[in-house]
């Protein structure tokens, strides 16, 4: 018999939570061809802390993904700012610095297969200094 141990992450997947934007952090930046091959797609995990606006930590826990990919990397380029950086033209980036990065991200809800999901549109922020979570 194989004993799993779950994480707060496998009871929260799935969970769909209300457009708004909540202060995030980014777990990992993974990279793989597209499906065509004409491309790399970068799958982004981020872990939710708490709402950005409002401090509620309801969703806290909850991961969302998203993804950039190599032919439109402007949505990188607004990650970037958000965090203070402004990017130049011909820059080498190194999308793994991402990992451990708070901020905050404002989520979506759209369908696929005829089910509700996150979507993040590349909405980002520098976390608000005065919102904390609150229990």
């Amino acid at each position: 018999m194989s004993v799993v141990k779950l994480e707060t992450k496998d009871l929260n997947w799935g969970k769909v939570v209300p457009p708004a934007w909540y202060r995030m952090k980014i777990n990992s930046v993974g990279e793989k061809p597209s499906k065509d091959g004409g491309s790399i797609n970068y799958p982004c995990e981020g872990e939710i802390l708490f709402n950005g606006e409002n401090g509620s930590t309801e969703h806290t826990g909850v991961s969302v993904i998203w993804n950039f990919n190599s032919k439109a990397m402007g949505g990188f380029v607004s990650l970037m700012r958000a965090l203070g950086e402004e990017p130049k033209a011909g820059q080498n980036i190194d999308t793994k610095a991402a990992e451990g990065v708070v901020l905050d991200v404002f989520v979506e809800n759209d369908t696929y297969d005829g089910r509700v999901v996150h979507r993040v549109n590349h909405r980002y922020r520098a976390p608000k200094p005065d919102v904390v979570a609150v229990q």
